[in-house]
């Protein structure tokens, strides 16, 4: 029996919602543990030499026909197999001790079996994975014909750097298929475009996204809030969509996944294929997600400015507040990058102000020792510190606002150092708003080159990303079972701490 999609997609799920996401029958009288057994078996598939994980086709519903590539072997290159694999687990500790297993573990959703007195029970947002994941690239056999192929493409969430890069490879590739480009739809601000009548959709042309990948921000707009999925289940099949790309992060591909069950649940034969977005890098399994590289590359500037301001100034104290609301790799890959920060906060690490072992005391060390100093906090650190008048509320999306830390440091810093000249950069439209780097750019086309040979190759429900230096596909809940954080006790916050020197403040 078809389930309803999650009330609000944009939430990361809990254990009940993973539970719907991830098979379509259960046996309520079962315990959580045998959920999660049942759960992932569903999910694999036994090739013989270890397990893969099983992607959703629409195969069943659509027609095999040779790929219009095989008159050239995909441009000399050859093509993919749905027997090749990526492997998921490219290293083997020896003990959980060892250094980085538990950050590994965390990434891959493997249980730390150090974090658990019985032994390492599975933690309930984390699910156990297979050896493999299924590789991405063209396939000789597709599935739809691409001259009679209808696809939207829209840009959900906040902006970030890259955006207009995935628009227009998407765009490319589908045209290099054969897909007419009166066929190729661009959705105007998110989802909003399927049912706002204001905003109507515009064909994506080859000329008109030619250069927009040397501008920041995305061409279709983008918006946040929560999307009413079977208004736009309702449209894909008025406008006889056969193919949706969502670039979002994990709420829009949370978004994704609830469009891609209620398609099924509607038998809406559409392909829904996500490209993971976040500029936080905080997506399960994924090496890094795109626009990251460019944000930590911008961030350096606003540390190296907080530095000069630092250092010119009488007992100076320079705070470059980033972004980071559950996960901290801006802040620390910025700080670990530019190697003059001598404070780095971030959400996933707790810290006190006073005290013998407490921030303040080791930034008059600092001050005593260097006459200034440098802290890069990222916006999601120290939230339960911070007390404030009233209800914070909540945003478009359902999730909690959060309180400026920023700010709040300042003005404790203020009233501990008296005499100090504080100077405050906060620098989030300046990093997200850019073009890419070059590294980021390629990265884009990749992954935007990759989504389109998923969805022509009947898969639907799945995202595109890079794993252990190769692009493979994932089922959408995988990587939106729990956001990444960095691991207070991992390599990453460890090679940070070492370099500046920096404890604990605990």
């Amino acid at each position: 029996m078809a389930e309803e999609p999650p009330s609000n997609p944009f939430d990361a799920p809990s254990l009940d919602t993973e539970r719907s996401l991830l098979i379509e029958v259960h046996d309520g009288g079962q315990n959580t543990h045998t959920h999660m057994k049942f759960r992932m078996e569903s999910m694999l598939e036994e090739p013989g030499d270890g397990s893969i994980i099983h992607c959703p086709t629409l195969r069943d519903e659509l027609t095999a026909r040779p790929s219009p590539f095989i008159k050239n072997n995909y441009f000399g290159g050859g093509f993919v197999s749905d027997q090749d694999r990526v492997c998921l687990q490219s290293i083997k500790f020896a003990t959980e001790r060892s250094a980085g297993s538990r950050s590994h573990n965390n990434l891959l959703g493997l249980p730390n079996a150090a974090q658990h007195a019985d032994g390492g029970v599975l933690e309930p947002h984390f699910l156990h994975l297979p050896d493999h994941a299924v590789r991405s690239g063209p396939r000789d056999t597709i599935y739809h014909s691409p001259k009679e192929t209808n696809i939207a493409i829209c840009t959900v969430g906040g902006i970030c750097p890259g955006l207009n890069d995935v628009v227009r490879s998407l765009v490319h590739k589908a045209l290099d298929y054969g897909v007419p480009e009166s066929n190729v739809l661009g959705i105007r601000f998110g989802f909003r475009g399927f049912y706002d009548r204001t905003h109507k959709p515009v064909p994506l042309t080859r000329r008109m996204v030619e250069e927009i990948h040397l501008e920041g921000g995305t061409i279709l707009g983008t918006s946040r809030g929560l999307p009413s999925v079977p208004e736009i289940v309702k449209r894909l099949d008025l406008w006889k969509i056969d193919i949706l790309f969502v670039v979002g992060g994990r709420g829009g591909n949370a978004a994704a996944q609830a469009i891609h069950r209620e398609c099924r649940a509607r038998q809406v034969p559409c392909c829904v294929v996500a490209v993971p977005k976040s500029i936080d890098n905080d997506l399960l399994l994924i090496d890094k997600t795109f626009g990251f590289e460019t944000a930590v590359e911008e961030a350096q500037k606003a540390i190296l400015a907080a530095k000069v301001e630092a250092s010119s100034a009488y007992r100076g104290i320079g705070i470059v507040k980033l972004m980071g609301r559950q996960s901290g790799f801006i802040t620390v890959q910025a700080s670990l990058a530019a190697g003059i920060v001598d404070v780095v906060l971030i959400p996933e690490v707790k810290f006190k102000l006073e005290g013998e072992n407490g921030l303040m005391a080791y930034m008059e060390t600092i001050m005593d020792k260097k006459g200034h100093c440098v802290l890069c906090v990222a916006e999601g650190a120290g939230q339960d510190m911070i007390e404030i008048n009233g209800e914070q509320g909540v945003d478009e999306t359902g999730r909690p606002i959060l309180k400026d830390v920023g700010h709040w440091l300042k003005r404790k810093l203020k009233a501990h150092f008296e005499d100090a000249d504080i100077k405050y950069i906060e620098p989030t439209t300046m990093i997200r708003s850019i073009p890419t780097t070059a590294g980021d750019r390629v990265y884009c086309k990749m992954l935007a080159h990759g989504a389109v040979h998923a969805a022509f190759a009947g898969y639907s429900g799945v995202t595109v990303g890079l794993v252990n230096t190769h692009y493979c596909y994932l089922p959408i809940p995988l990587i939106i079972q729990a956001p990444r954080k960095v691991d207070p006790d991992g390599e990453l916050w460890n090679r940070l701490r070492s370099s500046c020197g920096m404890p604990t403040f605990e």
